[in-house]
């Protein structure tokens, strides 16, 4: 009975142990490539020529690759005078040992299993190199010593071990784009609401964008105190709370427009935060909350709300001075650990560049930046939703709605963003030019003119555009919403008030 193939060779006396390989495998796959090159289509998505340990089986199936791309017959004959003057392939008898390749036509039943085998083994030694460089750098000590970004740089080596040969770099054929597009036609008619997407929460909205889509960066903009912040922490609560209660309801996952959300707070604390959501939930004034100014029956509402909010698959990283590279790191984790579906960065401005020279350009930075994000929601497949602020010109201006030149840093902002979104409060402006408060002694000017102020702020109470300046996959435009400040809660207008 012949003696099993060690997938990892006894190691010379003393000697360090060799890596995992199996050189027959590789040889018993590329004969049987050569014998059949139809094979070639199943496994060429998968495998790499530097997946082979063994150099000259790399060479062969990339020659391999090469002849079949060009529609000619890849076998010995054909592959002969690439490796004529071969010197490895010398060591082995010359171009004739293309031809004992293909010695065992068995080869041809087992090619999906030798060429999986190849694959996880290569997958092992690249576990193997990442260890290795991880010890070496942690020994190191002759340069600074930056722990924390040694870590995420191993995080980010041990992602790409993790995630190599999915579907995510591989080209899907339109049989398979089709199937994805009639499964999100059919998330959006079960979810009664014509939500394709991950849904905010808010139906008007819905009805405008579907939702917010995989692979899309969405940029919510918008001055300070026009309530960006307000409405993300919203629309990320309204996701988590719909999977939430899909799951309760039987929906697996995958059918479900709710989503668990990373939330990269990098303004705000965890805590602030969560009493945002704890006082939309309970109704309770979040500055009362924060200054313990509520009664017994408030505190009831309160624990009420937090025991209902215990369970949400809302993860709130609060982590100060994140670069773009780290919150990548953390967000693939994330993926991975949770299954999180959508993605907050608070906001975007305040992300670093990972670069030598961050900081110094600080177009570039934004640059890399934005484009970074958009990188992610593509790899994660998952909706990235990044606030990000204003210039001060909208002030200048006597229609202080906002339009995309106006966003910092512009450039690669808007190019990168699939959806651009403006929160514009008229009511933030209107309560700013409140004229000169009557009194006993005033005149009848002064009574008309805040008459007609408290008249136009009564108008305005209350109410709020979102803004669509940008969408790719639909129409731009406005959507008219309710803002209750007292609470930072966003929702849908009455009909009365929509128009």
């Amino acid at each position: 009975m012949a003696e099993p193939i060690r997938l990892v060779p006894m190691p010379p006396e003393g000697g360090p142990p060799a890596l995992p390989h199996n050189v027959e495998a590789e040889a018993a796959l590329l004969g049987a490539l050569m014998i059949d090159n139809r094979l070639v289509e199943d496994v060429q998505l998968k495998l790499r020529p530097d997946h082979f340990y063994e150099q000259v089986h790399g060479r062969i199936y990339e020659a391999i690759l090469r002849m079949t791309d060009k529609n000619m017959v890849a076998n010995p004959v054909t592959l002969r005078p690439m490796f004529e003057a071969d010197t490895e392939i010398k060591e082995l008898g010359g171009p004739a040992y293309l031809a004992q390749l293909t010695g065992s036509g068995a080869a041809l039943i087992g090619a999906r299993d030798f060429a999986t085998q190849v694959y996880d083994l290569a997958l092992l030694r690249a576990l193997i190199g990442v260890g290795r460089e991880m010890v070496e750098k942690a020994v190191d000590t002759s340069e600074s010593v930056d722990p924390k970004s040694q870590i995420e740089e191993a995080e980010v080596a041990l992602y790409r071990v993790a995630e190599e040969g999915g579907e995510q770099g591989s080209v899907k054929t339109f049989a398979q784009a089709t199937k994805l597009a009639v499964e999100q036609a059919e998330r959006a008619l079960n979810s009664g609401g014509h939500v394709s997407g991950v849904t905010t929460g808010l139906d008007s909205v819905n009805s405008k964008m579907g939702g917010l889509h995989p692979s899309d960066l969405i940029i919510l903009a918008g001055r300070p105190g026009m309530g960006k912040t307000s409405l993300a922490t919203n629309i990320a609560f309204n996701a988590a709370r719909r999977l939430t209660r899909d799951r309760e309801d039987g929906v697996p996952d995958d059918k479900s427009v709710g989503a668990g959300v990373a939330f990269f707070s990098l303004e705000m604390s965890a805590d602030q935060l969560a009493t945002r959501i704890l006082a939309e939930n309970s109704g309770i004034s979040a500055e009362n909350l924060r200054m313990g100014k509520i009664s017994q029956q408030d505190f009831r509402n309160l624990a009420r709300a937090a025991a209902e909010l215990e369970g949400l698959p809302l993860y709130i990283d609060d982590t100060p001075g994140l670069t773009i590279a780290a919150l990548r790191t953390r967000a693939r984790r994330l993926k991975r650990q949770r299954g999180i579906g959508m993605i907050v960065v608070d906001y975007l401005q305040l992300l670093q560049g990972s670069g030598r020279n961050a900081g110094e350009n600080r177009v570039q930075e934004i640059s890399e930046i934005s484009r970074g994000l958009k990188q992610l929601a593509k790899e994660l497949s998952v909706p990235v939703m990044a606030l990000s602020q204003l210039s001060r010109a909208v002030e200048s201006r006597e229609d202080k709605r906002p339009q995309l030149s106006d966003l910092r840093e512009s450039g690669s902002i808007e190019q990168d963003a699939d959806i651009v979104l403006f929160v514009f409060r008229e009511e933030y402006y209107v309560n700013a030019r409140e004229p000169k408060r009557p009194d006993s002694t005033s005149g009848t000017e002064v009574h008309a003119a805040h008459e007609n102020w408290m008249k136009e702020a009564q108008d305005v109470f209350g109410l709020c555009e979102l803004i669509v300046a940008k969408q790719r996959h639909g129409a731009t435009g406005k959507v008219k919403l309710k803002f209750e400040a007292r609470i930072t809660k966003f929702s849908d207008l009455a009909d009365e008030y929509a128009g």
